[in-house]
């Protein structure tokens, strides 16, 4: 018998339960954070320069990026298990592909390309999901289904390592590419969508949390606001100065430190393991404190971390500013989610959030190829710089929302007549 109000509506399978495959299922996606461990054994592998084989992580990701706005709408038509599953038989394979690749044009294709778009898939399905489950606790949850993800190279990167030295690059690629493809296929199973305007029982939403009819935005109308613009930018930035460091992290710390390459490894497990961390920790700051004041402290942070890189000399030393820029790395995509779900309601907001991953695209190229194409100290003084400067885009964001008295104004579609409506958002 159809349940007349779902609002009320218990559950048929445990909402924690469908977090913790969610969890799952990014830490197998995660895994790719790994990538800088690869980097020498391919230059090696295929006698190529630093940038021809960083360009791998860089194509990655930014089909990732590209390719989440499509994943966000494909979970609305054949449902998040369906896209998740899909997700993992295309990341899995790219990855697979890619140990039997005979160059590296052919790992571009089948790492970059085909792992990337099984991964722009993957990523956004569980923030689609629980974002709906969770709607008491947006910040946390968002935070939490990302922790996954961050914290995936933490298992992965001494595994390569290891691996790497015993079967080689090519069978460790191979190996783990199957291994990713079934752990993500066994967690998409355990995905389902929340009801209809699901409320958890017992749990009451504050005046702010209960948008209007009007402030359900679908895409096209966020896309003609300056809010999802300001938004793109805060997210572009923090990650073009995140994925810099991580596509880099191993040869960095060897370079600057002069250490081998165990210790590079230790290097990017510690990003790991903060860049996990931060999703969970900033995502609930963020509930607390709002979600534009936590961009502000992310930028402030990394940009004093940035500037203090060039000047270390000692491995032990290295550790903490790179602890604190993979803490505010995580931080960016652990808030995000839950700021743009405040500001263009929560009906659309995989699809909203997913075309705004985009930036994820625009900073994987912009921060990999800066940090490959000058010398590390350079490139992290002038990331210093352009980080400071994203100071700026939280205040301009408060100002703007101050100045529409809390309002944003969009254009949609009713009956085939356009129609402008006021639509109330959360002031960061």
């Amino acid at each position: 018998m159809r349940v007349a109000d779902t609002r009320i509506a218990t559950p048929s399978i445990s909402r924690s339960g469908i977090a913790a495959a969610a969890f799952c299922m990014q830490l197998a996606l995660g895994a790719v954070y790994g990538w800088s461990v690869f980097l020498n054994p391919l230059r090696e592998e295929f006698g190529a320069s630093k940038p021809e084989a960083n360009l791998t992580f860089t194509i990655t990701l930014a089909v990732l990026g590209v390719t989440a706005g499509f994943g966000g709408n494909l979970q609305r038509r054949i449902g998040p298990r369906a896209t998740a599953t899909l997700a993992g038989i295309l990341y899995g394979s790219g990855v697979i592909l890619s140990g039997f690749a005979p160059n590296l044009a052919t790992i571009y294709l089948t790492y970059g390309v085909l792992g990337g778009v099984g991964l722009g898939l993957g990523y956004i399905v569980p923030l689609a999901v629980l974002i709906k489950w969770f709607p008491d606790k947006r910040g946390f949850i968002t935070g939490l289904a990302v922790t996954g993800f961050g914290l995936g190279a933490l298992i992965t990167s001494p595994l390569a390592t290891e691996m790497i030295k015993v079967h080689g690059l090519q069978n460790t690629l191979a190996a783990l590419g199957a291994t990713y493809l079934a752990i993500v296929v066994l967690a998409a199973q355990f995905l389902r969508p929340a009801p209809e305007n699901y409320v958890p029982p017992g749990w009451t939403p504050a005046a702010t949390q209960t948008p209007s009819a009007g402030a359900e935005l679908t895409l096209a109308d966020a896309l003609r606001t300056p809010h999802w613009y300001l938004l793109w930018a805060m997210l572009a930035l923090n990650v073009t100065a995140g994925a810099a460091l991580i596509s880099v992290a191993a040869p960095l710390a060897q370079e600057l430190t002069h250490v081998g390459p165990a210790f590079g490894a230790m290097a990017v497990c510690l990003i790991s393991l903060f860049n996990g961390l931060g999703r969970l920790i900033w995502g609930a700051v963020s509930d607390r404190i709002g979600r534009a004041p936590t961009f502000t402290a992310l930028f402030l942070l990394q940009t004093v971390a940035f500037a203090l890189l060039p000047a270390v000399d000692h491995f032990s030393v290295l550790l903490l500013p790179i602890a604190v820029i993979a803490l505010c790395y995580g931080g960016g995509f652990g808030t995000m989610p839950a700021f743009a779900t405040d500001v263009f309601g929560p009906k659309h907001a995989g699809t909203i959030y997913g075309a705004m991953l985009t930036a994820w695209s625009a900073g994987a190229i912009v921060g990999p190829l800066l940090i490959a194409a000058v010398p590390y100290r350079t490139a992290l003084l002038l990331i210093s710089g352009m980080i400071g400067a994203a100071t700026v885009l939280p205040v301009l964001y408060n100002t703007l929302a101050q100045h529409d008295d809390q309002t944003i104004v969009a254009t949609s579609r009713v009956r085939g007549r356009s129609h402008r409506k006021p639509i109330k958002i959360i002031v960061g």
